[in-house]
């Protein structure tokens, strides 16, 4: 009877705590660790700790950070049991084409760098030959050679322009922006995606087999809707499927979505709205056509999915599918593409399809959002663990530090790593983790520890807690694409072999 006391009062002390209620998430706001606006913490940090007698109070700490999240981390001894996870694997030969993809990359870089070894040291004895006949200038021509060898320094000396890369790679077999002109590899992987597609029936372990490496843009939309089981593998039941699914969602919005300001449910609605103009990319998320879109999806989901309701991270998931069903209708970039003038029917199809796609993915890691995200909570304490086996280096100079992984990897499984990442790399990762087993609730953990060990130079060279947690929050992917993502799912995936004999919480 004590027992149930206890939980009467704790429920009655923490109404705000409910499941089904918004939950404000640690790490799930953009920007995560802005130094301008920290000027003061760091400031502070430098400064010797004063001398107190017993042992010193140690600054911002993990201590401190639980005490504020109380009861949201008051969770039960089930909760120690780690990330339940399925050991199912790919072909090897998945391995075997990743890793020679890897070496070819390699191999290139090789080549381009003695090709250009080879034009600089004739670009030398051209520059010679040219000192040679300017020696021979007569006297009055030496005034006007000078003045130019001045025009031509001041221009080589204007600062470089880093090139723009778009918010979608432009790489073929990635790419949802642009067409350029493909390799021949590259032609021949997207021939193979489409003789596999046209049969039919599509081989889905064939699919992901050839997805695990990248998508060609042009398959992607249909590719992703295959492999997220959203579309039958039978091509003469497609259309159909897609069109009661489509019928199903806008007959919920039809149903439910005039409840939103409702007194039960206005606060849902109210916290989306809010965090919808936090997202990236600004140039999409902030036109009116695709604001209204994201609540739509959103919130349908959220009061259809009562033990979780709304949680913020949920709406940073939506943006990769709405990119990448846009582009199955225009070829322009996505940058300066207006969603409004798209017509009325293709952009039904977007949502619909953003809708269902979205909540697939979310069925197989619901527990991250439910009350307290107990998901959560497991796989970093997994991540944790596995470091620990696989750099020690880097796990020892966490915890002097006092870092805790929970205040910088709780947001890289709570947005699956989108705020880490450009969009166009998340794209690309998305590729491979529909292709994988499990992948957004079981490979994802090897992609982050492959991602933190990815830094250990950076992270070893920092000597203070304010200095990891800046790096660790803004870290500089701005300019990854399609090689780094390949190299990252590489290790990831010798990461999940090298420990398939570990304890059970990594496989179950």
């Amino acid at each position: 009877m004590s027992s149930d006391g206890n939980r009467k009062q704790f429920w009655k002390r923490n109404a705000a705590k409910v499941p089904g209620s918004i939950q404000h998430v640690y790490g799930a706001q953009h920007p995560p660790f802005d130094p301008l606006l920290h000027a003061n913490l760091i400031k502070a940090g430098n400064r010797p700790p004063p001398a107190t007698p017993g042992k010193p109070k140690k600054a911002t700490t993990f201590q401190e950070f639980e005490s504020i999240t109380s009861d949201a981390w008051d969770v039960g001894d089930d909760d120690d049991e780690l990330l339940a996870m399925a050991a199912q694997n790919l072909n090897i030969e998945v391995v075997m084409e990743t890793a020679n993809k890897v070496i070819e990359n390699h191999s290139k870089q090789d080549e381009d760098t003695q090709e250009e070894a080879v034009v600089e040291e004739q670009e030398e004895e051209e520059e010679e030959e040219e000192d040679d006949e300017e020696d021979r200038v007569e006297e009055g021509d030496v005034t006007n050679a000078a003045g130019e060898c001045a025009a031509l320094h001041r221009q080589q000396s204007l600062p470089h322009r880093p090139p723009v890369i778009p918010l979608v790679a432009r790489m073929a077999d990635q790419n949802t922006s642009g067409t350029p002109a493909m390799t021949e590899r590259e032609a021949s992987r997207l021939d193979k995606f489409k003789h596999l597609l046209a049969g039919p029936n599509t081989d889905l372990e064939e699919l992901r087999k050839l997805s695990w490496s990248g998508i060609p843009r042009q398959v992607r939309p249909i590719t992703w809707k295959l492999l997220s089981g959203y579309l039958p593998a039978n091509a003469e039941r497609r259309e159909s499927v897609l069109q009661r699914k489509r019928q199903e969602y806008f007959g919920f919005i039809q149903q439910y979505y005039d409840s939103r300001n409702d007194e039960h449910h206005q606060d849902t609605y109210r916290q989306i709205h809010i965090d919808i103009p936090r997202m990236s990319p600004e140039s999409l998320v902030l036109q009116p056509k695709v604001t209204e879109i994201f609540e739509r999806i959103l919130f349908i989901w959220a009061i259809r999915h009562p033990a979780s309701g709304y949680v913020q991270g949920i709406n940073d998931l939506v943006t990769p599918f709405f990119v990448v069903y846009v582009f199955e209708y225009i070829e322009e970039e996505v940058e300066n593409f207006d969603v409004s003038s798209l017509q009325e029917e293709a952009l039904r199809n977007i949502e619909a399809d953003s809708f269902w796609c979205m909540s697939k993915l979310l069925d197989g890691i619901q527990d991250n959002y439910t009350f307290a995200q107990p998901g959560i909570q497991r796989k970093v304490k997994a991540l944790e663990e596995l470091v620990s086996r696989i750099d020690e280096s880097v796990h020892r100079h966490m915890q002097q530090y006092e870092v805790e992984y929970l205040q910088f990897a709780f947001r890289w499984m709570n947005n699956l790593l989108m705020r880490e990442l450009p969009l166009r790399c998340t794209i690309r990762l998305w590729d491979t983790y529909q292709a994988e087993p499990e992948g957004f609730s079981h490979f994802h953990l090897y992609v982050c520890a492959a991602f933190l060990v990815r830094w250990r130079k950076e992270i070893l060279e920092e000597r203070d807690f304010q200095g990891l947690m800046i790096l660790l929050q803004n870290l500089p992917t701005m300019h990854w694409g399609n090689e780094e993502v390949s190299v990252l799912l590489a290790e990831a995936y010798r990461l999940k072999f090298a420990f398939a004999d570990a304890p059970n919480h990594y496989k179950r």
